[in-house]
């Protein structure tokens, strides 16, 4: 899978609470939010086909 960087904006508290979160995953920051956006897609049933 092709992996597309881009700038992400995010208030400075939310960072925080992900950095936390992806902490106590065992995760880094970005494999938090790629798991959080997974979820959500799911969740909508939005997720792509592979």
């Amino acid at each position: 899978m092709a992996k597309k960087a881009f700038a992400l904006r995010v208030d400075e508290e939310m960072m925080k609470a992900i950095e936390r979160w992806a902490s106590d995953e065992f995760r880094s920051v970005n494999g938090q939010i790629e798991w959080m956006l997974d979820q959500q897609l799911k969740a909508a049933k939005r997720r792509p086909k592979k």
